[in-house]
């Protein structure tokens, strides 16, 4: 038993050696503190992989050991929706081409200040231009409520639709059908603040000033109790089909 014990040791040891001190992460440095999470809403963009200054900040999982060239697909977020952790400071913010053909090639890219302990979302907007391979993109802070009530949720509306007027969220609740707005008209590249909703479902609209018509609508949304979420225009105002993967659309995710 003590040479087998011994041998283990050793073999332990051999493995260690070969391994070297430069594959060991050093994780005794302090964790970031501020948070991003990016989107891929730029119509008729390819899919791309996300990156802050060299720092490749989002990636599809691979079981090749070699990099997916899936990439983040027009309509998703990074990461499943979740934030990453970003040390602040200033970056340039970009969208690369994950396919192979254009592979890394920068579609997307924005300069922005990242503060210490703060949230962000990045979004790459606007209509891809297929002969320049370029869209736009911005960067809006994700500004929680200072005081929060845990039996509500708290709801935002940014406009990520290029060729949409200033916009309102509305939020009917199906079971009461009582309306409320959520936030203030929010221009195209802007965020409203986060408003405190009754947890419940809801069928939203957006609707441009003045007009009781709906712009873009999305039914059976569930809001829940203790979170967060943004909801964004995105989209093609012009189409009018309720099936085509570019026509305006509401999307849901939540921020925690």
């Amino acid at each position: 038993m003590t040479k087998l014990k011994t041998l283990g040791l050793l073999l332990s040891a051999a493995m260690l050696a070969s391994c070297g001190t430069s594959t060991i992460q050093d994780i005794t440095g302090p964790l970031a503190s501020a948070r991003i999470k990016f989107y891929n809403f730029g119509i008729n963009a390819p899919s791309v992989n996300f990156y802050a200054n060299g720092t490749k900040m989002s990636a599809t999982s691979s079981t090749t050991g070699i990099e997916a060239v899936t990439g983040v697909s027009y309509g998703s977020v990074s990461a499943g929706g979740y934030y990453s952790t970003i040390a602040s400071g200033s970056y340039a913010l970009t969208g690369k081409i994950a396919a192979l053909v254009d592979k890394d090639l920068v579609v997307s890219s924005l300069t922005g200040v990242i503060a210490d302990g703060k949230l962000y979302s990045f979004y790459i907007s606007g209509f891809y231009d297929a002969v320049a391979k370029t869209a736009e993109g911005f960067l809006v802070e994700d500004v929680m409520p200072a005081t929060f009530d845990y039996t509500q949720a708290y709801v935002r509306f940014v406009n990520a639709s290029p060729n949409s007027s200033p916009m309102s969220l509305f939020a009917k609740n199906t079971t009461t059908t009582t309306e409320v707005p959520v936030g203030a008209l929010v221009a195209y590249k802007a965020g409203g603040a986060f408003t405190a909703v009754p947890a419940a479902v809801y069928d939203l609209s957006t609707r441009v000033s003045g007009s009781s018509t709906n712009a873009i609508s999305r039914t059976a949304t569930s809001f829940v109790a203790g979170k967060y979420y943004t909801v964004t225009a995105r989209g093609d105002m012009t189409i009018v089909s309720t099936t085509l993967t570019n026509r305006p659309f509401l999307d849901n995710t939540a921020n925690r």
